[in-house]
């Protein structure tokens, strides 16, 4: 049942991590094929996905080096700030203090500068390495996400399953759809990825510290339950402050 757990949890926190990364990078490389030109999209996106391979097949051997409580404690600490990072956007979005993401108006923002940039001489060079950048910077994010939820437990290849799971979805429903995917419950899936990151983020540094959880992995969903309900109750305080100033008329 632990083991079942910790796999399953693995693959969705992987899986919607991914997914809400390559949403981001997608919706990037569709404005610049539909705006200046599909060659300078896909190789961009070929170059980006050729480095990220390079960085894994580098750094990624030099994993096993690090002491495993060592690498627990650093990949939950920074597990921790990254997806604290997500879980305090996504509160405040929820809570109206944020906009809520649109990809649509991102998509149509990218689209935008690209066809400004069309006279220029450079356009299909700009184009290209604007799908470079968001797929680098996208695939760093998916990269760490992968290696972190997976740290010292012997599940990498699973959490890479998930991973490749989200991207061939993302791009299945974009051919299909020939649009950003607007539709996708995006900051809710932040939300989510957040707290399943937090979560796994203070297991291992626990593990890192040489913590006994009780319950051994069960305690990552005890961790969830907790942090779910302190968000939910850091939303209902942001909204009544919001609301109570809304209330308060001048004198």
């Amino acid at each position: 049942m632990t083991g079942l757990t910790t796999t399953a949890s693995t693959v969705i926190a992987s899986f919607l991590g991914s997914f809400v990364e390559v949403v981001e990078a997608f919706t990037i490389i569709l404005a610049v094929g539909l705006s200046q030109s599909w060659r300078a999209a896909f190789t961009g996106t070929a170059l980006a996905l050729a480095l990220l391979a390079v960085l894994v097949a580098v750094f990624g051997p030099l994993l096993g080096l690090v002491p495993i409580e060592l690498l627990q404690y650093v990949v939950g600490v920074l597990l921790i700030l990254f997806g604290i990072r997500w879980l305090r956007k996504a509160i405040l979005r929820a809570a109206g203090y944020i906009a809520l993401h649109d990809e649509e108006k991102a998509f149509a923002s990218e689209t935008d500068a690209l066809k400004r940039r069309a006279l220029d001489r450079r356009a299909n060079f700009l184009a290209g390495l604007a799908a470079f950048k968001a797929v680098l910077l996208e695939g760093v994010e998916v990269v760490f996400i992968v290696i972190a939820v997976s740290a010292g437990n012997g599940l990498l290849g699973y959490a890479s399953l998930g991973a490749a799971a989200a991207c061939l979805l993302v791009i299945a429903l974009g051919l299909a759809l020939h649009r950003p995917l607007a539709r996708v419950p995006e900051n809710t899936l932040k939300f989510v990825v957040g707290l399943m990151l937090t979560a796994f983020g203070i297991f291992w540094t626990g593990e890192g510290l040489g913590v006994d959880w009780p319950g051994a992995d069960l305690a990552i969903l005890a961790i969830l339950v907790v942090l779910v309900v302190v968000s939910i109750f850091a939303v209902r305080i942001l909204r009544n402050a919001s609301a109570a100033k809304f209330e308060v008329s001048p004198r």
